[in-house]
Formats: structure tokens, sequence, C-alpha cells
């Protein structure tokens, strides 16, 4: 089996985790909004996000719609996993009240992030629906899905936070900070968001190597299992959405759709859905490496073969 040796937390990590917390302290209406609103001129996510360049029987206007409806989706599904996270992180918080005071404040600090992460996606959300038709759905209800991912162990959920947490700053840095054709408002609740996931994930790190010190070799192969749950249930989310957005979209493009071109535009939509919330984040080398210290090569095929269904 691979164990912790290959990733052993780093002393002072989590004083590390506040410095960079109280550095980057930001405000959402006087730092993010700045009192400004979306303009529908402008895309919303960027091309390697979206994806949008698969679909070639679109034209300019429509891919830029495409890239706002799923901007929005994008937003909406941050401020949906950020309620579960919260939760997650209180309850961590309580194995360090009588302990590490440092580790204490590290997550307590990073709890009141996440909660004003959820109140910037709202406030996303509001400034959206103010610029785009009415018909827009959401359906997924963020106390009902984060009750059934706190249901699971918490190396399951601690190892799915941390793939969100760094694939997260993957996007910003690799797709949405490089493209001046974006949304300069949309771009900059990214770019605040992301200053603050950094620290995130070096303690979903650090308490998800704390989680797997107590686990047996059948209880991490049940946590693992977990996991793949945990990542067909966000498949399931993903492909409701996906046939969510194409029917919005197709109702507001100011055309009528073929059915084939409604199939194509559904599909493309679940691809780009399945790569933002999935397939990039469990690609990404760190995670990959984390997770491969601690499960077992036959475990770590397991979780591979299961993605491999969504590609």
């Amino acid at each position: 089996m691979n164990t912790q040796s290959h990733i052993i937390p780093t002393p002072g990590a989590h004083a590390r985790a506040i410095q960079a917390s109280k550095k980057a302290r930001w405000d959402i209406d006087r730092d993010v909004i700045r009192g400004r609103t979306l303009d529908r001129a402008h895309k919303y996510l960027p091309d390697s996000l979206s994806l949008v360049g698969e679909l070639d029987f679109l034209s300019a206007d429509e891919k830029r719609l495409v890239s706002q409806v799923q901007g929005r989706s994008y937003a909406n599904i941050f401020g949906l996993v950020e309620r579960y996270i919260n939760a997650k992180v209180l309850e961590l918080a309580a194995d360090h009240w009588f302990g590490d005071q440092t580790a204490l404040e590290a997550l307590v600090r990073f709890s009141d992030e996440e909660l004003k992460h959820q109140a910037l996606f709202r406030r996303v959300e509001g400034l959206i629906a103010e610029t785009m038709p009415a018909g827009y759905k959401f359906r997924p209800q963020p106390n009902e899905v984060a009750g059934a991912v706190l249901g699971k162990s918490t190396w399951a959920v601690l190892a799915l936070t941390l793939h969100i947490e760094l694939f997260t700053q993957m996007h910003y840095r690799q797709s949405i900070e490089p493209d001046d054709h974006l949304s300069p408002l949309f771009k900059d609740v990214f770019l605040y968001h992301w200053k603050e996931e950094s620290q995130h994930a070096i303690l979903d790190e650090l308490e998800l190597i704390r989680a797997d010190r107590s686990m047996t070799p059948a209880g991490r192969d049940k946590a693992v299992n977990e996991l793949i749950e945990l990542v067909v249930a966000v498949d399931g989310i993903l492909q409701m959405q996906a046939g969510d957005d194409s029917a919005y979209f197709a109702e507001t493009c100011g055309r009528r759709l073929s059915q084939d071109e409604r199939n194509k535009l559904e599909s493309g939509l679940l691809r780009a859905y399945r790569w933002q919330y999935i397939l990039s984040g469990a690609q990404h080398p760190h995670f990959i490496k984390v997770l491969t210290s601690l499960v077992t090569d036959a475990q770590a095929e397991r979780i591979q073969s299961a993605l491999a269904t969504l590609m």
C-alpha cells in the first residue's frame, strides 16, 4: 500500500494559512462588486472551460450566450458545494477546540470565508438574473445536497473537497485570468474567490491526512467507494443542469433549434460541466499526488475506472 510517506504535513502550515488569509482578506462590495453590473456584451466563461468551440452550429453571439448560461451555472454550483464544505469545516474545527489553537483559528477563518463565498455567489446570481431572460432553472437544493454529502466518511468528503479547491485555482490561473474577453466583473468574482481558495486547499490536505491516519485498511477501502459515489452524485447534478441549461438556451436564443442541434447542445454542455467539475480536478497533478499517496494501486485504479466512464 502507498501510505503517508509521500505526503507529510509541513510544520507551521496552519500558521501560514492564517497569514495568507489575513493578507488576502476582501469585501464583497468594496473589492469585488464595486457598484458594477454585468454586461451581456461580454462572455462570462472562457472557451477552454465552456468548450463552446465544439458547438460549431452556433453563431458567435449564440456562443457568447452559451458562455453566459454556463457561467451562471458555474457560479451557482460553487455556491451549492460551499454549503457542505462550510458545514464540514465547522465539524472538523471541533476536533481542535481543546488542542491546537492555531489549527482551530485557521479552520474558523476557512468557515468565515466560505460563508462569504456563498453570499458572493448569491449576489452574482442576482446580478445575472437582472440582465438575462426569465426561465433559468437551478434545481439542486444546497441543504439537501449538503446532507447527502455529509453522510459519507470524512475521508471521502475531504478528498472531494480538496479536488474542488484545487481545480478552482487551476481554472482561474489557466483559463479565466488570461482571457481578456470576459466580463471584468465576472472575472473579478473568480479572482477574489481564488485568493482565498488557495489556502483552503492547504487546510483540506492537512485535514485529509489527519483523517487518513485513523483509517483501517477496510475503512479506507469503504471511503474510496464513497468518494466514487460522491463523484457519481455530482455527475447526476451536472446531467440535470445540462438538460435545464440547454432547454433555457433553446427558449431564449432567438431562433428555433432543430432536434439534432438541441441534442448536440445538451451533450456539449454536459461535456463542459464534467470537465469543469470532475475531470479537470481529477487530472490536477497535486490531487493525484495526494490521493495516490493514501490509497493502494488497486484503489487508485478503481477511482480512475469510475472517472473514465465520464470521459
